[in-house]
Protein backbone atom coordinates (compact mmCIF):
# COMPACT_ATOMS: atom_id res chain seq x y z
CA UNK A 1 0.00 0.00 0.00
CA UNK A 2 4.46 5.26 1.79
CA UNK A 3 5.52 8.48 3.57
CA UNK A 4 7.23 11.83 4.09
CA UNK A 5 8.84 13.59 6.62
CA UNK A 6 7.64 17.39 6.01
CA UNK A 7 4.12 18.03 6.79
CA UNK A 8 0.89 19.94 4.99
CA UNK A 9 -0.67 21.91 7.37
CA UNK A 10 -4.60 22.09 7.01
CA UNK A 11 -7.65 23.35 8.97
CA UNK A 12 -9.89 20.00 10.55
CA UNK A 13 -12.69 19.52 8.94
CA UNK A 14 -15.31 17.30 9.50
CA UNK A 15 -18.38 16.85 6.88
CA UNK A 16 -21.16 17.73 9.51
CA UNK A 17 -19.71 20.65 10.92
CA UNK A 18 -17.14 20.78 13.56
CA UNK A 19 -14.94 17.62 14.98
CA UNK A 20 -14.66 18.76 18.52
CA UNK A 21 -11.19 17.67 20.02
CA UNK A 22 -9.85 17.72 22.98
CA UNK A 23 -7.44 16.74 25.61
CA UNK A 24 -7.37 15.94 29.55
CA UNK A 25 -5.13 18.82 30.44
CA UNK A 26 -5.27 21.66 27.43
CA UNK A 27 -7.96 22.09 25.08
CA UNK A 28 -7.28 22.65 21.13
CA UNK A 29 -5.73 19.53 20.56
CA UNK A 30 -5.98 18.52 16.24
CA UNK A 31 -5.27 15.33 14.77
CA UNK A 32 -2.33 15.65 12.26
CA UNK A 33 -0.51 13.60 10.30
CA UNK A 34 2.99 14.65 11.81
CA UNK A 35 4.69 14.94 14.96
CA UNK A 36 5.95 18.27 13.63
CA UNK A 37 3.20 20.58 13.23
CA UNK A 38 -0.75 20.41 14.38
CA UNK A 39 -3.70 21.65 12.43
CA UNK A 40 -6.06 24.39 13.62
CA UNK A 41 -9.62 23.40 14.14
CA UNK A 42 -11.94 25.14 11.74
CA UNK A 43 -15.88 24.93 10.93
CA UNK A 44 -16.71 23.20 7.44
CA UNK A 45 -18.77 24.84 4.84
CA UNK A 46 -20.13 21.91 2.43
CA UNK A 47 -17.79 21.99 -0.90
CA UNK A 48 -20.82 21.39 -3.01
CA UNK A 49 -22.62 24.55 -1.50
CA UNK A 50 -24.72 26.41 -4.21
CA UNK A 51 -23.38 23.71 -6.82
CA UNK A 52 -25.99 22.58 -9.43
CA UNK A 53 -25.46 18.98 -10.54
CA UNK A 54 -26.92 16.99 -13.28
CA UNK A 55 -29.65 14.21 -12.63
CA UNK A 56 -27.25 11.86 -14.10
CA UNK A 57 -24.73 11.51 -11.97
CA UNK A 58 -22.41 8.05 -13.02
CA UNK A 59 -18.76 8.08 -13.17
CA UNK A 60 -16.92 5.87 -15.28
CA UNK A 61 -13.32 4.25 -14.86
CA UNK A 62 -10.80 1.54 -15.55
CA UNK A 63 -9.16 -1.11 -13.46
CA UNK A 64 -7.59 -4.28 -12.46
CA UNK A 65 -9.61 -6.94 -10.61
CA UNK A 66 -9.26 -5.96 -7.07
CA UNK A 67 -7.92 -8.85 -4.77
CA UNK A 68 -9.76 -8.21 -1.88
CA UNK A 69 -12.46 -6.07 -1.00
CA UNK A 70 -12.35 -7.43 2.79
CA UNK A 71 -10.56 -4.22 4.68
CA UNK A 72 -8.30 -6.74 6.31
CA UNK A 73 -6.62 -8.22 3.65
CA UNK A 74 -6.39 -5.25 1.77
CA UNK A 75 -3.07 -4.08 0.33
CA UNK A 76 -3.09 -3.03 -3.20
CA UNK A 77 -4.07 0.17 -4.46
CA UNK A 78 -7.08 -1.04 -6.46
CA UNK A 79 -8.85 -2.73 -3.58
CA UNK A 80 -7.99 0.58 -1.30
CA UNK A 81 -9.76 2.33 -3.84
CA UNK A 82 -12.44 0.22 -3.49
CA UNK A 83 -12.92 -0.06 0.22
CA UNK A 84 -12.32 3.71 0.64
CA UNK A 85 -15.56 3.91 -1.75
CA UNK A 86 -17.64 1.46 0.12
CA UNK A 87 -16.10 1.89 3.77
CA UNK A 88 -16.08 4.63 6.05
CA UNK A 89 -13.71 5.04 9.03
CA UNK A 90 -13.31 7.22 12.03
CA UNK A 91 -11.76 9.74 10.20
CA UNK A 92 -11.43 10.98 6.48
CA UNK A 93 -8.68 12.36 5.03
CA UNK A 94 -9.41 16.28 3.23
CA UNK A 95 -7.79 16.97 -0.17
CA UNK A 96 -4.42 18.05 1.83
CA UNK A 97 -4.06 14.90 3.27
CA UNK A 98 -5.18 15.73 7.12
CA UNK A 99 -7.49 13.67 8.94
CA UNK A 100 -11.19 15.14 9.22
CA UNK A 101 -13.72 13.52 11.48
CA UNK A 102 -16.47 11.28 9.87
CA UNK A 103 -17.77 8.62 12.31
CA UNK A 104 -15.80 9.98 14.80
CA UNK A 105 -17.91 13.17 16.10
CA UNK A 106 -15.65 14.01 19.11
CA UNK A 107 -12.25 12.80 20.22
CA UNK A 108 -10.10 13.58 23.16
CA UNK A 109 -6.76 12.61 23.38
CA UNK A 110 -5.11 11.45 27.06
CA UNK A 111 -2.32 14.04 28.68
CA UNK A 112 0.26 11.46 28.06
CA UNK A 113 -1.26 11.26 24.34
CA UNK A 114 -1.37 7.68 24.59
CA UNK A 115 -5.30 7.06 25.07
CA UNK A 116 -7.96 7.91 22.29
CA UNK A 117 -11.21 8.36 23.07
CA UNK A 118 -13.86 8.52 20.33
CA UNK A 119 -17.57 9.16 20.32
CA UNK A 120 -19.24 7.85 17.40
CA UNK A 121 -21.65 9.59 15.58
CA UNK A 122 -25.60 7.78 14.58
CA UNK A 123 -24.54 5.49 11.39
CA UNK A 124 -25.57 2.33 9.78
CA UNK A 125 -24.66 -0.68 7.57
CA UNK A 126 -25.90 -0.99 4.31
CA UNK A 127 -27.87 -3.92 6.01
CA UNK A 128 -29.65 -1.25 8.31
CA UNK A 129 -27.19 -2.99 11.13
CA UNK A 130 -26.15 0.52 13.41
CA UNK A 131 -23.02 1.04 13.44
CA UNK A 132 -21.41 0.60 16.99
CA UNK A 133 -17.95 1.02 18.76
CA UNK A 134 -17.76 -3.15 18.88
CA UNK A 135 -17.48 -3.28 14.91
CA UNK A 136 -14.44 -1.17 15.53
CA UNK A 137 -13.29 -3.63 18.51
CA UNK A 138 -13.97 -6.58 16.40
CA UNK A 139 -12.24 -5.20 12.97
CA UNK A 140 -8.80 -4.38 14.80
CA UNK A 141 -8.27 -7.16 16.50
CA UNK A 142 -9.40 -9.69 13.93
CA UNK A 143 -6.86 -8.42 11.83
CA UNK A 144 -4.63 -8.45 14.73
CA UNK A 145 -5.28 -12.17 15.40
CA UNK A 146 -2.07 -14.55 14.25
CA UNK A 147 -5.01 -16.62 12.90
CA UNK A 148 -6.23 -14.07 10.45
CA UNK A 149 -2.99 -14.35 8.94
CA UNK A 150 -3.84 -10.43 7.65
CA UNK A 151 -1.06 -8.96 5.60
CA UNK A 152 -1.67 -5.82 6.88
CA UNK A 153 -1.81 -6.16 10.67
CA UNK A 154 1.73 -4.11 11.47
CA UNK A 155 -0.99 -1.05 10.57
CA UNK A 156 -2.38 -1.88 13.90
CA UNK A 157 1.15 -2.49 15.69
CA UNK A 158 0.89 0.80 16.97
CA UNK A 159 -1.80 0.13 19.48
CA UNK A 160 -0.94 -1.40 22.92
CA UNK A 161 0.05 -5.14 22.59
CA UNK A 162 -1.48 -5.30 18.92
CA UNK A 163 2.14 -6.48 17.76
CA UNK A 164 2.70 -8.83 21.31
CA UNK A 165 -0.92 -10.42 20.31
CA UNK A 166 -0.03 -11.11 16.61
CA UNK A 167 3.37 -12.99 17.81
CA UNK A 168 1.48 -14.71 20.67
CA UNK A 169 2.56 -13.13 23.45
CA UNK A 170 -0.27 -11.51 24.75
CA UNK A 171 -4.32 -12.06 25.02
CA UNK A 172 -6.85 -10.40 22.97
CA UNK A 173 -8.27 -8.61 25.61
CA UNK A 174 -5.22 -7.45 26.05
CA UNK A 175 -5.26 -5.24 22.98
CA UNK A 176 -5.46 -1.72 23.85
CA UNK A 177 -8.38 -1.35 21.71
CA UNK A 178 -11.93 -1.44 23.58
CA UNK A 179 -15.93 -0.74 23.20
CA UNK A 180 -16.92 1.22 26.16
CA UNK A 181 -20.00 1.11 24.88
CA UNK A 182 -22.30 1.24 21.17
CA UNK A 183 -21.06 4.99 21.03
CA UNK A 184 -17.47 5.26 22.71
CA UNK A 185 -14.28 3.59 21.37
CA UNK A 186 -11.19 4.03 23.62
CA UNK A 187 -8.05 3.51 21.99
CA UNK A 188 -4.69 2.81 24.08
CA UNK A 189 -1.37 3.25 22.32
CA UNK A 190 2.22 1.69 22.79
CA UNK A 191 3.94 5.68 22.44
CA UNK A 192 2.68 8.51 21.61
CA UNK A 193 1.80 8.47 17.89
CA UNK A 194 1.00 11.91 16.25
CA UNK A 195 -0.03 10.12 12.67
CA UNK A 196 -2.54 8.03 14.48
CA UNK A 197 -5.92 10.09 13.47
CA UNK A 198 -4.22 9.66 9.80
CA UNK A 199 -4.14 5.67 10.33
CA UNK A 200 -7.64 5.52 11.26
CA UNK A 201 -8.70 6.83 8.15
CA UNK A 202 -7.40 3.23 6.67
CA UNK A 203 -9.51 1.68 9.42
CA UNK A 204 -12.67 0.94 8.84
CA UNK A 205 -14.98 -1.22 11.15
CA UNK A 206 -16.25 -4.58 10.02
CA UNK A 207 -20.02 -5.63 10.76
CA UNK A 208 -19.20 -8.21 13.66
CA UNK A 209 -22.20 -9.76 13.11
CA UNK A 210 -22.47 -10.24 9.36
CA UNK A 211 -18.50 -11.51 9.37
CA UNK A 212 -18.88 -14.31 12.45
CA UNK A 213 -22.03 -15.83 10.36
CA UNK A 214 -19.70 -15.78 7.20
CA UNK A 215 -16.13 -15.62 6.48
CA UNK A 216 -16.73 -15.12 2.97
CA UNK A 217 -19.30 -11.99 3.31
CA UNK A 218 -16.66 -10.06 1.24
CA UNK A 219 -16.72 -12.03 -1.39
CA UNK A 220 -20.37 -11.29 -3.25
CA UNK A 221 -22.76 -8.47 -3.23
CA UNK A 222 -25.10 -10.31 -2.07
CA UNK A 223 -23.19 -10.92 1.13
CA UNK A 224 -21.04 -8.06 1.46
CA UNK A 225 -21.96 -5.37 4.33
CA UNK A 226 -20.36 -2.01 4.06
CA UNK A 227 -20.79 1.33 5.67
CA UNK A 228 -19.30 4.05 3.21
CA UNK A 229 -20.99 6.37 0.82
CA UNK A 230 -21.37 3.97 -1.80
CA UNK A 231 -22.40 0.37 -1.54
CA UNK A 232 -21.28 -2.84 -3.57
CA UNK A 233 -23.93 -3.31 -6.46
CA UNK A 234 -21.97 -5.67 -9.05
CA UNK A 235 -19.48 -7.46 -9.57
CA UNK A 236 -18.56 -9.42 -12.33
CA UNK A 237 -15.17 -10.76 -11.62
CA UNK A 238 -12.40 -9.95 -14.41
CA UNK A 239 -15.04 -7.82 -16.52
CA UNK A 240 -17.01 -4.83 -14.08
CA UNK A 241 -17.89 -3.63 -10.35
CA UNK A 242 -20.32 -0.98 -9.98
CA UNK A 243 -20.84 0.86 -6.80
CA UNK A 244 -24.28 2.69 -6.10
CA UNK A 245 -25.14 5.62 -4.07
CA UNK A 246 -25.88 4.28 -0.08
CA UNK A 247 -28.89 5.31 0.84
CA UNK A 248 -28.04 4.52 4.49
CA UNK A 249 -24.83 6.51 4.69
CA UNK A 250 -24.69 9.16 7.17
CA UNK A 251 -23.93 11.80 5.22
CA UNK A 252 -25.57 10.74 2.64
CA UNK A 253 -26.56 14.29 1.23
CA UNK A 254 -22.98 15.29 0.84
CA UNK A 255 -22.61 12.47 -1.67
CA UNK A 256 -23.40 13.85 -5.63
CA UNK A 257 -23.00 10.76 -7.87
CA UNK A 258 -25.86 8.34 -8.53
CA UNK A 259 -23.10 5.25 -9.79
CA UNK A 260 -19.45 4.66 -10.18
CA UNK A 261 -18.56 2.28 -12.84
CA UNK A 262 -15.48 0.24 -12.91
CA UNK A 263 -14.43 -1.77 -16.22
CA UNK A 264 -11.51 -4.00 -15.78
CA UNK A 265 -9.81 -4.34 -19.04
CA UNK A 266 -5.61 -4.87 -18.74
CA UNK A 267 -4.43 -2.65 -21.65
CA UNK A 268 -3.52 0.67 -21.10
CA UNK A 269 -3.90 1.73 -24.57
CA UNK A 270 -7.31 0.64 -24.99
CA UNK A 271 -8.40 2.51 -21.62
CA UNK A 272 -7.29 5.87 -23.10
CA UNK A 273 -8.71 5.46 -25.99
CA UNK A 274 -11.56 4.97 -24.53
CA UNK A 275 -11.20 7.73 -22.38
CA UNK A 276 -10.60 10.02 -25.79
CA UNK A 277 -14.01 8.58 -27.47
CA UNK A 278 -15.95 9.75 -24.14
CA UNK A 279 -16.54 6.47 -22.68
CA UNK A 280 -14.70 6.64 -19.66
CA UNK A 281 -14.61 9.90 -17.51
CA UNK A 282 -10.94 9.10 -15.91
CA UNK A 283 -7.84 7.30 -17.71
CA UNK A 284 -4.35 6.77 -15.51
CA UNK A 285 -3.23 6.78 -11.99
CA UNK A 286 -3.59 6.37 -9.14
CA UNK A 287 -5.73 3.17 -9.94
CA UNK A 288 -4.53 2.28 -13.59
CA UNK A 289 -1.98 3.86 -15.61
CA UNK A 290 -1.24 5.44 -19.16
CA UNK A 291 0.67 3.60 -22.58
CA UNK A 292 4.11 4.75 -21.60
CA UNK A 293 4.16 6.58 -25.36
CA UNK A 294 1.25 8.42 -24.74
CA UNK A 295 2.95 10.43 -21.61
CA UNK A 296 4.97 12.92 -23.28
CA UNK A 297 1.89 13.68 -26.18
CA UNK A 298 -0.78 14.60 -23.38
CA UNK A 299 1.76 16.79 -21.75
CA UNK A 300 2.71 18.22 -24.52
CA UNK A 301 -0.69 18.60 -25.65
CA UNK A 302 -1.64 20.00 -21.84
CA UNK A 303 -4.06 17.26 -20.47
CA UNK A 304 -1.83 15.21 -18.31
CA UNK A 305 -2.86 15.96 -14.75
CA UNK A 306 0.27 15.39 -12.35
CA UNK A 307 0.31 14.84 -9.02
CA UNK A 308 3.60 13.93 -6.42
CA UNK A 309 2.62 10.54 -4.46
CA UNK A 310 4.32 9.19 -0.99
CA UNK A 311 5.31 6.47 -3.31
CA UNK A 312 8.28 4.13 -3.90
CA UNK A 313 8.61 1.91 -7.01
CA UNK A 314 10.93 -1.04 -5.79
CA UNK A 315 11.78 -4.42 -6.18
CA UNK A 316 12.88 -7.10 -3.99
CA UNK A 317 15.29 -10.31 -3.92
CA UNK A 318 14.07 -13.59 -2.59
CA UNK A 319 17.08 -13.45 -0.15
CA UNK A 320 16.01 -17.03 0.66
CA UNK A 321 16.85 -18.56 -2.96
CA UNK A 322 19.96 -18.57 -4.42
CA UNK A 323 22.20 -16.34 -6.01
CA UNK A 324 20.09 -13.64 -4.02
CA UNK A 325 21.35 -15.41 -0.36
CA UNK A 326 24.71 -13.30 -1.26
CA UNK A 327 24.45 -9.77 -0.16
CA UNK A 328 26.79 -8.96 -3.07
CA UNK A 329 24.83 -10.17 -5.54
CA UNK A 330 22.29 -8.47 -4.44
CA UNK A 331 24.11 -5.02 -4.74
CA UNK A 332 25.19 -6.50 -8.11
CA UNK A 333 21.90 -6.27 -9.45
CA UNK A 334 21.02 -3.01 -7.53
CA UNK A 335 24.20 -1.13 -8.65
CA UNK A 336 23.41 -2.46 -12.46
CA UNK A 337 20.59 -0.42 -12.57
CA UNK A 338 20.11 2.68 -14.42
CA UNK A 339 17.42 4.72 -12.68
CA UNK A 340 17.99 8.11 -14.52
CA UNK A 341 17.23 6.41 -17.49
CA UNK A 342 14.00 4.55 -15.73
CA UNK A 343 12.57 7.53 -14.88
CA UNK A 344 13.31 10.04 -17.68
CA UNK A 345 12.23 7.51 -20.34
CA UNK A 346 9.40 5.31 -18.94
CA UNK A 347 8.19 7.14 -16.15
CA UNK A 348 8.43 10.57 -17.99
CA UNK A 349 6.16 12.47 -15.75
CA UNK A 350 8.49 13.82 -13.29
CA UNK A 351 9.16 10.52 -10.94
CA UNK A 352 12.65 10.70 -9.03
CA UNK A 353 15.53 8.14 -9.16
CA UNK A 354 15.13 6.57 -5.79
CA UNK A 355 18.37 5.05 -4.26
CA UNK A 356 16.81 4.12 -0.95
CA UNK A 357 13.30 2.76 -0.06
CA UNK A 358 11.57 6.00 1.39
CA UNK A 359 10.09 8.07 -1.18
CA UNK A 360 11.39 11.61 -1.92
CA UNK A 361 8.42 13.24 -0.18
CA UNK A 362 9.88 10.99 3.10
CA UNK A 363 13.20 10.77 2.44
CA UNK A 364 15.43 10.69 5.39
CA UNK A 365 19.19 11.20 3.17
CA UNK A 366 17.51 12.59 -0.22
CA UNK A 367 20.65 11.95 -2.37
CA UNK A 368 20.49 8.60 -1.92
CA UNK A 369 22.76 5.73 0.05
CA UNK A 370 24.91 4.97 -3.06
CA UNK A 371 25.05 6.27 -6.57
CA UNK A 372 23.13 4.80 -9.49
CA UNK A 373 24.24 2.84 -12.18
CA UNK A 374 27.25 1.21 -11.32
CA UNK A 375 28.54 -1.39 -13.79
CA UNK A 376 32.07 -1.52 -13.28
CA UNK A 377 31.03 -1.92 -9.51
CA UNK A 378 28.31 -4.37 -10.32
CA UNK A 379 30.31 -7.10 -12.01
CA UNK A 380 32.90 -6.84 -8.89
CA UNK A 381 30.23 -7.76 -6.96
CA UNK A 382 28.84 -10.55 -9.59
CA UNK A 383 32.03 -12.04 -9.68
CA UNK A 384 33.30 -12.06 -6.06
CA UNK A 385 29.53 -13.13 -4.83
CA UNK A 386 29.61 -15.90 -7.38
CA UNK A 387 33.16 -17.16 -5.91
CA UNK A 388 31.65 -16.13 -2.17
CA UNK A 389 28.60 -19.07 -2.92
CA UNK A 390 31.17 -21.33 -5.05
CA UNK A 391 29.25 -21.64 -8.55
CA UNK A 392 30.55 -20.74 -12.09
CA UNK A 393 27.24 -20.41 -13.45
CA UNK A 394 24.02 -18.65 -12.71
CA UNK A 395 21.06 -20.54 -12.04
CA UNK A 396 17.69 -19.75 -13.27
CA UNK A 397 16.59 -16.28 -11.85
CA UNK A 398 12.78 -14.80 -12.54
CA UNK A 399 11.57 -11.25 -12.02
CA UNK A 400 7.67 -11.71 -11.29
CA UNK A 401 5.92 -8.35 -12.08
CA UNK A 402 1.97 -7.89 -12.51
CA UNK A 403 0.55 -6.60 -15.26
CA UNK A 404 0.54 -3.01 -17.11
CA UNK A 405 2.34 -0.86 -19.66
CA UNK A 406 4.86 0.70 -17.77
CA UNK A 407 5.27 -2.40 -15.10
CA UNK A 408 5.98 -4.44 -18.47
CA UNK A 409 8.51 -1.88 -19.83
CA UNK A 410 10.57 -1.26 -16.68
CA UNK A 411 11.07 -5.01 -16.69
CA UNK A 412 11.94 -5.62 -20.18
CA UNK A 413 14.53 -2.58 -19.33
CA UNK A 414 15.83 -4.26 -16.01
CA UNK A 415 15.91 -7.24 -17.86
CA UNK A 416 18.34 -6.01 -20.78
CA UNK A 417 20.33 -4.50 -18.24
CA UNK A 418 21.11 -7.24 -16.36
CA UNK A 419 22.13 -9.05 -19.23
CA UNK A 420 24.36 -6.33 -20.94
CA UNK A 421 26.19 -4.99 -17.57
CA UNK A 422 26.21 -8.43 -15.73
CA UNK A 423 25.54 -11.06 -18.56
CA UNK A 424 22.53 -12.77 -16.29
CA UNK A 425 19.64 -13.88 -18.49
CA UNK A 426 16.59 -12.74 -16.47
CA UNK A 427 13.54 -14.51 -17.29
CA UNK A 428 10.07 -12.55 -17.03
CA UNK A 429 6.94 -14.26 -15.37
CA UNK A 430 4.04 -11.24 -15.84
CA UNK A 431 0.71 -12.64 -13.64
CA UNK A 432 -2.70 -10.17 -12.72
CA UNK A 433 -2.01 -9.21 -9.10
CA UNK A 434 -4.25 -11.01 -7.22
CA UNK A 435 -2.15 -14.18 -8.51
CA UNK A 436 1.12 -11.94 -8.53
CA UNK A 437 0.05 -11.51 -4.40
CA UNK A 438 -0.16 -14.97 -4.16
CA UNK A 439 3.37 -15.90 -5.24
CA UNK A 440 5.13 -13.24 -3.62
CA UNK A 441 3.53 -14.32 -0.39
CA UNK A 442 4.67 -17.93 -1.02
CA UNK A 443 8.37 -16.63 -2.26
CA UNK A 444 7.61 -17.70 -6.21
CA UNK A 445 10.30 -15.57 -7.17
CA UNK A 446 13.77 -14.37 -7.34
CA UNK A 447 13.20 -10.48 -8.31
CA UNK A 448 9.51 -9.20 -7.71
CA UNK A 449 8.48 -5.96 -8.56
CA UNK A 450 6.59 -3.90 -6.04
CA UNK A 451 5.49 -0.51 -4.42
CA UNK A 452 4.51 1.29 -1.55
CA UNK A 453 1.94 4.02 -1.42
CA UNK A 454 2.30 5.94 2.51
CA UNK A 455 -0.62 5.09 4.98
CA UNK A 456 0.52 7.81 7.05
CA UNK A 457 3.10 10.72 6.89
CA UNK A 458 6.24 9.05 8.07
CA UNK A 459 8.99 7.01 6.83
CA UNK A 460 8.44 4.41 9.43
CA UNK A 461 5.71 3.28 7.21
CA UNK A 462 7.92 1.89 4.64
CA UNK A 463 10.66 0.84 7.04
CA UNK A 464 8.90 -1.05 9.45
CA UNK A 465 7.49 -3.38 6.76
CA UNK A 466 10.94 -5.27 7.14
CA UNK A 467 11.04 -6.25 10.82
CA UNK A 468 9.82 -9.75 10.97
CA UNK A 469 11.48 -12.44 8.56
CA UNK A 470 7.98 -14.02 7.65
CA UNK A 471 5.65 -11.79 8.18
CA UNK A 472 3.29 -11.20 4.93
CA UNK A 473 4.52 -7.67 4.53
CA UNK A 474 8.89 -9.01 4.17
CA UNK A 475 8.44 -11.25 1.41
CA UNK A 476 12.35 -10.50 1.45
CA UNK A 477 12.56 -12.66 4.17
CA UNK A 478 15.97 -10.81 5.03
CA UNK A 479 15.59 -10.01 9.12
CA UNK A 480 18.65 -8.05 11.01
CA UNK A 481 17.99 -7.98 15.36
CA UNK A 482 19.80 -4.64 14.96
CA UNK A 483 17.49 -3.46 12.14
CA UNK A 484 14.40 -4.39 14.28
CA UNK A 485 15.64 -3.11 17.07
CA UNK A 486 16.43 0.09 15.45
CA UNK A 487 12.59 0.54 14.37
CA UNK A 488 11.64 -0.30 17.83
CA UNK A 489 13.60 1.90 19.64
CA UNK A 490 12.43 4.80 17.06
CA UNK A 491 8.82 4.40 17.65
CA UNK A 492 9.31 4.77 21.20
CA UNK A 493 11.62 7.93 20.98
CA UNK A 494 9.81 11.04 22.14
CA UNK A 495 12.95 13.25 20.27
CA UNK A 496 12.00 14.20 16.64
CA UNK A 497 16.18 14.29 15.96
CA UNK A 498 16.71 11.40 17.71
CA UNK A 499 14.34 9.51 16.09
CA UNK A 500 15.01 10.70 12.79
CA UNK A 501 18.53 9.41 13.49
CA UNK A 502 17.52 5.60 13.91
CA UNK A 503 15.24 5.62 11.22
CA UNK A 504 18.30 7.01 9.52
CA UNK A 505 20.60 3.81 10.73
CA UNK A 506 17.70 1.40 9.97
CA UNK A 507 17.51 3.03 6.16
CA UNK A 508 21.32 2.22 5.56
CA UNK A 509 21.53 -1.27 7.39
CA UNK A 510 18.87 -1.95 5.17
CA UNK A 511 20.82 -0.53 1.92
CA UNK A 512 24.01 -2.51 3.07
CA UNK A 513 22.15 -5.54 3.28
CA UNK A 514 20.61 -4.80 0.28
CA UNK A 515 17.55 -7.33 0.23
CA UNK A 516 15.57 -4.43 -1.83
CA UNK A 517 16.54 -1.65 -3.74
CA UNK A 518 14.63 1.26 -5.02
CA UNK A 519 14.04 2.59 -8.99
CA UNK A 520 12.21 5.88 -8.41
CA UNK A 521 9.70 7.80 -6.46
CA UNK A 522 6.94 7.93 -8.09
CA UNK A 523 3.96 10.67 -9.23
CA UNK A 524 0.47 10.36 -9.98
CA UNK A 525 -0.11 11.34 -14.16
CA UNK A 526 -3.97 11.26 -15.62
CA UNK A 527 -6.48 12.55 -18.01
CA UNK A 528 -9.38 13.18 -16.40
CA UNK A 529 -13.31 14.50 -17.86
CA UNK A 530 -13.64 18.23 -17.63
CA UNK A 531 -16.97 18.35 -16.20
CA UNK A 532 -15.47 16.10 -13.63
CA UNK A 533 -14.80 17.96 -10.04
CA UNK A 534 -14.57 16.88 -6.39
CA UNK A 535 -12.38 14.20 -7.03
CA UNK A 536 -10.05 14.23 -4.44
CA UNK A 537 -6.55 12.72 -4.31
CA UNK A 538 -4.55 13.57 -1.17
CA UNK A 539 -0.68 13.73 -0.57
CA UNK A 540 -0.40 10.38 -0.10
CA UNK A 541 -2.47 9.01 -3.28
CA UNK A 542 -5.54 8.12 -2.05
CA UNK A 543 -8.74 8.71 -4.40
CA UNK A 544 -11.75 9.65 -2.92
CA UNK A 545 -15.15 9.99 -4.41
CA UNK A 546 -17.27 10.98 -2.01
CA UNK A 547 -17.57 14.57 -2.98
CA UNK A 548 -17.30 14.07 -6.84
CA UNK A 549 -19.73 15.01 -9.44
CA UNK A 550 -19.86 16.63 -13.16
CA UNK A 551 -21.03 20.13 -13.98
Amino acid sequence: MKKRVTVLIGSLLVAAGLLTVGSETASGFSPVNSGSQQAKPATFSPALSGKTVNSQQVLRLNMEEPATLDPTFAEDTVSGTVIRAIYDGLTRLDENGNPVGSLASDMKLSADKLTYTFTLRDAKWSNGDPVTAHDFEFAWKHALDPKTGSPVSYQYYVIKNGQAFTSGKAKEEEVGVKALDDKTLRVTLEHPTPFFPTLASFLPPINKRVAMANPKWASDPKTLVSNGPFKLETWEHKNKIVLAKSESYWDKEAVKLDRIEFSMIADTNTELSMFQHGDLDWAGGPISGLPVDAVVPLKEEGKLMTKPKATSYYIRFNTERPPFTNVKIRKAFAYAINRREIADHIGQAGQTPLMGITPITASLRPEGFFADNQPQEAKRLLAEGMKELGITKMPEITYLYNTSDRNRAIAETLQAKWKNVLGVDVKLVNKETKVYLADQEQGNFSITRSSWTADYNDPVNFLQKFVEKYSSSNITRWHHPRYAELIRRSCAEPDPEKRKQLLLEAETLLMEEMPLTGIFSDVNAWVQNDKLKGVRIDPLSKIDFKWAYKE
